[in-house]
């Protein structure tokens, strides 16, 4: 089998933490690879950013990563990719016909890939499945000042209907593409997202704090992230504010790019608002290999999120041994079992987040507990997994596929 897998606003190369990587750009690259393992042939296609990338790079395993011109060759914010879906689609299939290439499945990630996906599916009579990461309008009902455009708004009521299937991350996605779209949940495959457990997975905290070059004895509060509105980081610093303990306690923000700058100056403004601005440390954007010590490095993360469609961060903590204080929001309600693993908030404000925060920095023994079962609770989750899940999907498709060209054939 072989696999064309649509990335188009965002390299799975890309360094973490800019305003346009994440989760997604992880998930990407895991997955490719370990497809590629299972013996999944898989091309994955991005928009070229710089003149000097090949047009090929490996992703690991013999998965590749294709460089796909389409508009000019620089950064382009993601609100002016729209008008090059058509053009990245045909450059996809240009690069299928030099090659001579067939696809048997098209897998896009977010909007924009769909909608390219969506042409070339017509065009290969190919199955096509999809991971829309987020969608617009849960976006806006989780925060109302969010922006989304008409164009992607309508886009995505659209393509969740041409689509042979939709892959959501929880249950609750699933009932959300039903509520709001009137999906069939037939429709739909519920598959978690992974972790690498060779990386990710409880470390020393004192060597992992010698390695950062942070205190072995401050109490550290982390939080990984784009830093944007959506991701609440406000209401963290707040919380620090509020805390009833919080002496020696720091706030470490990782992520963040220049694009960044008016959010990174509006959280500086808070801390200093609250008088906690010799607690906060915005430190920047962190390849994704090096995350594993800042988790390690921690005594409790934080996820403030108005939303979040899985949090992988939450995963990748758990996996560490931290235990993680989040909002009840999207899928960090299927991953983090509340007073076990961690602690839900249901309300997105500053004290109930100080409240549980200051309980396990005051409490080692509950700490470590909590940290020790979101450990264990991780065990089930693996990029392997997931690929498997994937590829029981994808080979369902292509049999239902051949089966109604056989049927029109006849």
């Amino acid at each position: 089998m072989r696999v064309a897998m649509l990335s188009l606003h965002t390299s799975p190369l890309a360094p973490l933490g800019g305003r346009e990587t994440g989760g997604m750009n992880v998930y990407v690259r895991e997955v490719a690879a370990q497809l590629a393992e299972a013996g999944v042939a898989c091309d994955v296609f991005t928009r070229r950013t710089e003149p000097a990338l090949p047009e090929i790079e490996a992703l690991g395993n013999g998965a590749r990563l294709v460089h796909i011109t389409a508009g000019p060759v620089e950064h382009l914010e993601k609100e002016a990719l729209p008008p090059l879906v058509d053009a990245f689609a045909e450059a996809v299939e240009a690069f299928r016909e030099r090659e001579g290439l067939t696809y048997d499945l098209i897998h896009s990630h977010y909007w924009l890939s769909v909608a390219s996906g969506d042409l070339l599916a017509r065009r290969w009579a190919a199955p096509h499945i999809a991971m829309f990461h987020t969608l617009g309008d849960v976006k806006l009902r989780a925060r109302a000042s969010e922006h989304e455009t008409p164009e992607r708004l309508e886009a995505e009521r659209r393509l969740v209907h041409s689509l042979d299937r939709i892959v959501a991350a929880t249950e609750h996605e699933r009932q959300l593409l039903r509520q709001l779209f009137r999906v069939s949940p037939q429709k739909v495959a519920v598959i978690p997202l992974g972790v690498d457990l060779g990386r990710f997975e409880p470390r020393s905290r004192a060597e992992a704090r010698a390695a950062l070059g942070l205190s072995q004895t401050a109490r550290i509060v982390l939080a990984v992230g784009r830093i944007e509105p959506l991701k609440g980081f406000d209401i963290l610093v707040r919380a620090i504010a509020e805390m009833t303990h919080r002496e020696d306690v720091r706030l470490i923000l990782v992520g963040g790019d220049a694009r960044a700058s008016v959010e990174r100056a509006r959280l500086l403004a808070v801390a200093a608002e609250v008088g906690v601005s010799d607690r906060v440390d915005l430190v920047g954007a962190v390849p994704h290999e090096r995350l594993a010590q800042y988790y390690s490095a921690a005594d409790v993360v934080a996820m403030p999120s108005f939303y979040e469609s899985f949090g992988l961060v939450a995963i990748e903590a758990m996996a560490c041994g931290v235990p993680v204080v989040a909002s009840r929001v999207g899928g960090l309600t299927s991953t983090i079992a509340d007073g076990r693993t961690g602690y839900l908030i249901a309300w997105r404000c500053p004290s109930p987040f100080a409240e549980k925060i200051d309980l396990l920095l005051e409490n080692e023994a509950l700490r470590d507990a909590l940290g020790a079962n979101a450990a264990q609770a991780m065990h089930a989750y693996s990029w392997r997994s997931v690929a498997a899940s994937l590829i029981e999907q994808y080979e369902g498709l292509t049999t239902e596929t051949a089966q109604v060209a056989a049927v029109g054939g006849a």
